[in-house]
């Protein structure tokens, strides 16, 4: 979907001439519903998250200043001093692999929102609506943007049919996994 298209999708409008109830107008309805109520958290969640990326990016500043300060011989800071600016950096650390996973967590609703917005444009689409193919397409567009193995794994077990409790166990048990491996690296982390 071009970006034109994004956020093109409308609700079921009954004209005179609708006498009865239509599901795939309800669909389409509750579906663009669900779009724009991920984009409207979405926005307000990056209105919050620039305010305290602004105010982190301060406090890492002035803690790396400290740091530098109770490093120098000449300072007269205490060496609790240093002790507690120390501290301080590795708390601003942790914050920021806490931004890195909201980061993360936008990204994917984003992907939900274009993937809902994708499927109700096919669904309006009385030629593509009952095509195997514009479905197939549709699976492969969403399973393409995944940029996890676990999301992956969880894609294909929903596809292969199994329940949505199944496909969640084994995402959690693959996203815990990765999850793990990535914290016990001792790379230096940076503000986006």
């Amino acid at each position: 979907m071009s970006h034109q298209q994004r956020h093109t999708l409308g609700g079921y409008r009954k004209s005179e001439q609708d006498i009865d109830w239509s599901q795939i107008g309800e669909t389409l309805t509750m579906l663009a519903l669900a779009v724009a109520q991920i984009d409207s958290s979405l926005h307000e969640g990056n209105q919050s998250i620039n305010k305290l990326t602004t105010s982190f990016t301060a406090m890492a500043d002035n803690s790396q200043k400290l740091l530098q300060l109770a490093a120098s011989a000449d300072s007269g800071m205490t060496p609790e001093a240093g002790q507690i600016a120390s501290e301080l950096q590795q708390e601003i650390q942790q914050a920021i692999i806490a931004f890195q996973f909201y980061d993360r967590l936008t990204q994917r609703l984003e992907h939900v929102g274009d993937s809902l917005e994708r499927m109700g444009h096919l669904i309006a689409d009385a030629k593509q609506r009952y095509q195997s193919g514009a479905w197939n397409g549709l699976q492969k567009h969403i399973k393409s943007n995944y940029s996890m193995e676990a999301e992956r794994i969880m894609f294909e077990h929903i596809m292969a049919g199994h329940s949505v409790t199944e496909a969640l166990e084994i995402y959690r048990h693959h996203f815990d996994k990765q999850a793990q491996d990535n914290f016990s690296t001792n790379d230096d982390i940076e503000f986006f």
